[in-house]
This record gives C-alpha cells, structure tokens and sequence, in this order.
C-alpha cells in the first residue's frame, strides 16, 4: 500500500497479555502481516507509528505484554491484513484482549466538506486469545462493561442483574454452538460497528 495515496489512516490499539516462554522472534512472526502491510522488512523497521506522540508497537518483557498504540496508511484490505494478524497472536497470547481498528479518512476536510459527504470513518473490534473461551470470555466481559454503562443512566447497578444473565446466556448458548459444531480450533471474527453517518470521531491518542 503507497502511503502516498492511502485512502485511510488506520489506528491499531489494545495490550496483549503474552505466555512467558514467548521469544522475541515469535512475536515478529505473529505480527508478520502488520509490518509486512506498512512495507517493513522486520517488525523493529515498522514498530515505530506515523505519529511521534504514539509508542507504536512495544513489548513489556517484564510484564510480558504486547503494547501496541500505532497508525498506518492503507485501505480497507487492512482488515483481512488484522485477521492474519490475529491468528498469529492466538497462539502465543495469555489470556483474551480486544484490538481495536479505527479507519479515519484521509480524503475528507474536516474544516471545509463538501455538500452532502460524509467521513467514511469505520471502527472494528477484533479479539483474541489462547482458547475461544478466552476471547469468548473477553467479549462477554466488554459487552457487559458497555450494556452496564449505557443502562447505569437509568437504573441502579443491582437492578441490572437480569441483564448481565441474559449475556452470560447467549455467550453460554454460542460457546456450546462452537463445541457441537467441532470448531474449536476456529475462535470467532472481529465484529465491530460502523463508524458512518454520526458526527466524526477524534483521532485517538493512548
């Protein structure tokens, strides 16, 4: 992808718990498809990101964690670029963790936009883990963040237990999907919403 002409600024963000006996070179393979997109030849000549004020792609040796707060020019294919990515991170990951993708426009003029145009923004979140049930567990876990979160605005905390039932269900209902179905090995897709048609978003900064 030509940074010249790159319709989007993609920003990659989330930390990654690690297994403690992963080596440096494991890492570099599982995010193989990440600096391979950004046109490096290691993931050392890509960690940096096209902001100064972001630490790009780090790894706490002593945490054992993957950090990574980082933007690259490119397109829509970035995506299947992210689920490349992600099957590499399942296997050496600790525990469940979201990434997120934001998509900003390059092409659109905050400051001056055309009549009728829209940013065509676009956010995704992607999961992984060492099992499904990790990032099963991790997408239950952000869900109820954000369902107690929106519904704390109208209710109590303890009335909200109902709620939190009723996602635990239907994590309980796919996950027993995944094990009839033998797809184990398969953990599920990045879902996220669609940034278009609200007001544009803020580049973010961590």
């Amino acid at each position: 992808m030509s940074q010249f002409n790159a319709p989007f600024e993609i920003h990659v963000h989330g930390d990654l718990p690690l297994r403690e006996d992963v080596a440096y070179e494991q890492i570099q393979e599982a995010l193989k498809p990440l600096w391979q997109y950004a046109g490096a030849r290691s993931l050392a000549a890509a960690a940096a990101s096209s902001y100064e004020d972001e630490p790009g792609i780090r790894v706490d040796q002593e945490a054992h964690v993957l950090q990574i707060c980082w933007t690259v020019a490119g397109d829509e294919d970035f995506r299947q670029t992210m689920e490349e990515a992600c099957m590499g991170l399942n296997e050496i990951s600790a525990a469940g963790a979201p990434l997120e993708v934001s998509f900003y426009d390059t092409e659109y003029d905050e400051e001056d936009p055309a009549e009728g145009e829209e940013a065509r923004d676009d956010f995704v979140m992607f999961f992984v883990g060492p099992t499904p049930a990790a990032i099963m567990q991790t997408q239950r876990d952000l869900l109820v963040q954000d369902v107690v979160h929106v519904m704390e605005r109208h209710f109590d905390a303890s009335e909200l237990g109902d709620v939190v039932g009723a996602i635990d269900q239907l994590f309980t209902q796919r996950f027993d999907a995944l094990v009839n179905s033998m797809q184990l090995g398969r953990p599920p897709r990045g879902h996220g919403g669609s940034g278009h048609g609200g007001p544009r978003k803020p580049r973010h900064l961590h």
